[in-house]
């Protein structure tokens, strides 16, 4: 989000959004994704969660893992229980590519909840970070 819309938006749902944007720009000014450690990006919608393991000095993803997964739609469990797969998932699918060790970036999220729940899932499964 620019600066301007920022600017632009009234009420509590923008406060929320002005909010993360903030955040977003101050995690993101100092995380960035290496060939040695890639950048883990986290990205949270109401319904799903999206992870992605990015090398941005080529600007490859590298393995991804979400709820929208062919294995993980049917998945039964609530929000963060599935985020928690997707982290596992994503471990799975990083060590495939021959990633171990990556540096979290939660993108203008706080860490707690699904975020948090995936984060500790994919340290479970091997990711160091």
């Amino acid at each position: 989000m620019s600066a301007t819309l920022l600017k632009r938006r009234r009420g509590v749902a923008a406060k929320r959004a002005v909010g993360r944007a903030r955040r977003h720009f101050r995690v993101r000014k100092n995380v960035s994704g290496t060939t040695e450690r890639p950048r883990l990006v986290v990205t949270r919608s109401l319904r799903h969660i999206v992870a992605q393991i990015v090398d941005d000095t080529k600007g490859h993803t590298l393995a991804s893992a979400s709820t929208m997964d062919a294995s993980l739609r049917g998945a039964e469990g609530d929000k963060s229980a599935l985020a928690g797969k997707v982290g596992a998932l994503l471990a799975e699918r990083a060590k495939a590519a021959g990633v171990s060790k990556v540096v979290f970036d939660r993108g203008g999220n706080r860490y707690a909840g699904r975020v948090a729940a995936l984060a500790a899932a994919a340290r479970e499964a091997g990711l160091e970070f």
